[in-house]
């Protein structure tokens, strides 16, 4: 019998928290399937008495590392966070992601941006040859004022982009940073790079959904296993 993508992404998320060690600094990611991390951390903290800090990326990983008895800290009082534990949407090869369809991608990237080793978790079918694939669009943090502008602009760089709505009550989805979120669907992204350095000239856009070059180690789950990718930043 198969396993579900939920249990799939359990098993990836415990094999991520094996990283972690007493005294460590860790990145809490959001979404989904980065709370599991944060229920498998809880249950460590619980279990072992270990001592660590979780830097939340979001007001729900707060809420989740306080529910589970992980301690919280901010980067101010810990800049260096010693392992980051995240999510994500596409996997490609090379190990860069699309990630933030849970709206939370600027603090995310913060978060990650400031680990010494970044570990991503997710279910086997987040894993693709290019990203993009099957319309997966590139999640945008927007300044509300820019919005006009920002479509725009993502529309000349052959971008389909739609405000992101929330669901249950009218209105765009919005930030913790109180911004809006904009899906930009290019389809297949052949130069990931060339399209960040594009959408980040884009005055409104705060931050892109490409998270490229920042992965050390990926755990995807499949069925009753977990595969581990890996790569070496420079």
């Amino acid at each position: 019998m198969q396993a579900s993508p939920d249990a799939e992404k359990r098993n990836a998320a415990y094999a991520a928290v094996d990283h972690v060690k007493d005294g460590m600094v860790v990145g809490l990611g959001s979404g989904t399937t980065a709370a599991y991390a944060i229920l498998a951390l809880g249950e460590r903290r619980k279990h072992e008495n270990m001592q660590i800090l979780g830097v939340p990326s979001s007001y729900q990983a707060f809420q989740l590392a306080i529910q589970n008895g992980v301690p919280i800290t901010t980067l101010e009082e810990n800049p260096i966070v010693d392992v980051n534990i995240d999510g994500a949407d596409q996997i490609d090869p090379q190990l860069n992601l699309i990630k933030g369809m849970g709206a939370a991608l600027v603090r995310e990237k913060i978060v990650a941006a400031s680990a010494r080793h970044n570990i991503f978790i997710a279910d086997q079918k987040k894993k693709v040859l290019v990203l993009g694939e099957g319309n997966q669009p590139v999640p945008l943090e927007v300044v509300p004022f820019g919005v006009a502008l920002v479509r725009r602009r993502v529309q000349a760089l052959g971008g389909i982009p739609m405000l992101r709505e929330t669901k249950g009550k009218l209105g765009p989805v919005i930030s913790d940073n109180g911004n809006v979120i904009m899906d930009a669907a290019f389809g297949a992204i052949n130069d990931p790079e060339e399209l960040e350095l594009q959408l980040k000239k884009i005055p409104g856009v705060v931050e892109t959904g490409l998270f490229l070059g920042l992965s050390d180690v990926v755990y995807l789950g499949t069925g009753t296993t977990v595969q581990k990718l890996e790569k070496n930043r420079l």
